[in-house]
């Protein structure tokens, strides 16, 4: 049975979402540096406050306890003061990450690999392997040829398992506009353009999707290229995501573009694509997956979940340096998400640890 979603009504073992509205929820400071909770206008250009709450966490709690959309009570609690310049708020670094938990150690960030098509290019080579004795194949390759055989199954049905990973919780999550920190022993700290999955655990246990972000997934690529039983150690680094979360019903192909600045230069850049048409895996399966898990369903407790991607300045020769700007452009979920990156001094050395 796969996890419901949103806050409406879904079919038992399927994702018939009823309610097909839509809006760009942010979390952000007001002028005396209070969080509030604001809704993104269609055009992109102000911001209206949803008044009353502080976060998206408390607006989704109402929700839950009333039983309603999201985004039906964020529209119902808009209120009468004047928009706001989103432009502003997002050169003042004021926008938030679009969800987080009031404890962050209850915050759980992970993601899924080997998920994505690629181009088209990239695809027929993938497929040209994956055509010979699996027995002969990489486990990177068997994994991803069995994501192209079971990814997408019938309503109902359970697909193949995909890759998994953790990254950390909610302490390692960037706002955006914000520095996403390399630690100081690290070999690299790349880009992963990525569509992210929002949710918040219900009372009884029953995982709901707020919606999806924008994200920055951030990894070291070169730890992980060494041997890739090293991929759970590259994977524990920062990230980031947002600045919108998009409520509603996704597109089936995402189309957008990852980019790297040093100071005016654009060093690299290039179109990716995102979305179930672009996956050999269904978000419906990837979700199941994760929540199948029983310490995944902890009630009230926050998940945001990295769905992979194909396109990396890494796979192209491109190498980071301090202060390179990221900048990760997806228009059908808002306003891009733009970090720097910074490498941390060492923090913890070998004898560290103490004995009481």
């Amino acid at each position: 049975m796969r996890p419901k979603t949103r806050f409406v009504q879904v079919a038992e073992g399927g994702d018939v979402r009823l309610q097909e509205t839509q809006m760009r929820l942010i979390q952000f400071l007001d002028d005396q540096g209070q969080r509030r909770v604001g809704a993104v206008s269609p055009s992109g250009a102000t911001v209206r406050v949803v008044e009353g709450f502080e976060s998206t966490y408390a607006l989704a709690s109402v929700a839950l306890a009333r039983g309603l959309p999201l985004d039906g009570v964020a529209e119902g609690a808009l209120g009468p003061r004047a928009p706001l310049p989103y432009a502003d708020l997002l050169a003042g670094h004021r926008v938030l990450s679009p969800l987080d938990h009031p404890d962050a150690a209850h915050c759980l960030v992970s993601g899924t690999g080997l998920t994505h098509l690629g181009s088209a290019a990239t695809r027929d080579a993938m497929h040209q392997k994956v055509a010979g004795d699996e027995a002969a194949l990489s486990d990177s390759m068997r994994m991803f040829k069995w994501g192209l055989e079971g990814g997408k199954p019938a309503a109902g049905q359970v697909g193949a398992q995909p890759e998994w990973f953790y990254k950390g919780n909610g302490h390692i999550v960037a706002a955006p506009g914000t520095p996403l920190h390399s630690p100081g022993f690290a070999l690299d700290g790349g880009e992963e353009p990525e569509l992210v999955g929002l949710y918040v655990i219900g009372p009884d246990g029953t995982p709901f999707r707020l919606g999806f972000a924008i994200g920055n997934e951030f990894s070291d690529h070169v730890t992980e290229r060494q041997n890739y039983l090293l991929l759970a150690h590259s994977k524990l680094r920062a990230c980031s995501m947002g600045p919108e979360l998009r409520s509603g019903p996704l597109p089936a192909d995402l189309q957008g573009e990852s980019r790297l600045w040093r100071g005016d230069e654009l060093v690299w850049s290039k179109p990716f694509a995102t979305g179930e048409a672009n996956m050999c895996h269904t978000l419906a399966n990837l979700e199941y997956h994760h929540f199948k898990y029983a310490a995944h369903r902890r009630p009230g407790d926050v998940h945001l979940h990295f769905f992979g991607t194909a396109t990396l300045s890494f796979a192209d020769g491109v190498r980071v340096q301090p202060g390179d700007r990221f900048e990760i452009d997806l228009p059908a979920l808002g306003a891009p998400l733009s970090n720097t990156l910074a490498v941390q001094e060492a923090s913890f050395a070998m004898g560290g640890v103490k004995v009481l």
